[in-house]
């Protein structure tokens, strides 16, 4: 169970980045695609490990490496772009419910992945509590709560929903069509060759005129601002991701995957303890029946991590 405890461990790391994304999204970094361009170039530096772990996979894995790597920035442009006009709250939840859902579908369909008794009974859990973290009560009829869960009575956040699910749907498949490779090849070359893809659809973006005048001014006010928090962020998110990626090389892409509700298990705690101490960064809601919502989610993700154990 090596995997479990790397994939937990990520998800830690990960989470703090998903609170630290938000904030700089809105004070550091508000261009989507100039974060998404950063992003992408910054996790590059992987390649300086090339000379000792690359190795050449052939015609075929490479093409289908550099293909895979594209698909990372194409889900973190659709997540930041929900992130940016959508709630946190919502958004996040959402897209950790739909990515393990639809990473189960396509590792059943494509990779041929198998799950135990027991392993089924922790997906549920795992899925239940993250379902539950995002499902916020309100109004009196079941249908008004559906509707405002999905954010469905203003146009922006039902934008942003439609934005999430596409955002859910990429990377899931993202991490179906890495796990294939991981296969297949070894680690660290497959990973970065995989990274390699990133970058070089990120330099895409630079291709159209709007594009690359919305980067560069992106560029130019990071500059002036204290970017040393934007490149401390992506120095642990890579840490978180590159871990996370293990954790899907050594178990079952689906699992690692459900899993995720634990990440925002560890947002919860987390934008609770900012909320309370630092109350102008993040404002959550602390209403005793949300507390009990949380609680309950927290504790239905921890019966699927035993499940996941036993």
């Amino acid at each position: 169970m090596d995997w479990l405890v790397i994939a937990i461990a990520a998800y830690l790391i990960l989470a703090i980045v998903n609170l630290s994304d938000k904030f700089l999204l809105e004070n550091l970094v508000p261009s989507t695609k100039t974060y998404t361009f950063l992003v992408g170039v910054l996790g590059a530096v992987v390649l300086v490990l090339a000379p000792w772990f690359l190795e050449w996979p052939g015609f075929f894995w490479l093409i289908y490496n550099l293909v895979v790597g594209a698909l990372f920035p194409v889900a973190l442009l659709l997540l930041y772009r929900s992130l940016k006009i959508g709630d946190v709250s919502k958004i996040i939840p959402l897209i950790g419910g739909l990515v393990p859902i639809f990473t189960i579908i396509l590792a059943l369909v494509f990779l041929g992945e198998t799950f135990s008794s027991l392993q089924w009974l922790a997906l549920f859990f795992l899925l239940l509590g993250t379902v539950l973290l995002a499902w916020l009560p309100s109004g009196h009829s079941l249908w008004t709560k559906v509707l405002i869960w999905f954010g469905l009575v203003k146009q922006k956040n039902f934008i942003a929903i439609l934005t999430a699910v596409a955002a859910a749907f990429f990377f899931a498949v993202f991490f179906v069509a890495t796990k294939y490779i991981y296969l297949n090849q070894t680690f660290f070359s497959a990973f970065i060759w995989i990274r390699l893809g990133t970058l070089l659809c990120v330099l895409f973006l630079l291709v159209p005129k709007a594009n690359r005048k919305e980067i560069f001014v992106g560029l130019k006010k990071l500059k002036k601002k204290k970017s040393v928090l934007f490149f401390a962020n992506q120095g642990i998110a890579a840490v978180g991701f590159l871990l996370q990626n293990y954790a899907v090389f050594l178990g079952s892409v689906a699992l690692v995957n459900a899993l995720q509700g634990v990440q925002y298990a560890f947002l919860l705690v987390l934008g609770g303890l900012i909320s309370v101490f630092y109350p102008k960064l993040l404002q959550e809601d602390v209403s005793k029946g949300i507390i009990i919502q949380k609680i309950l989610a927290i504790t239905l993700i921890s019966i699927g991590l035993y499940f996941m154990v036993v």
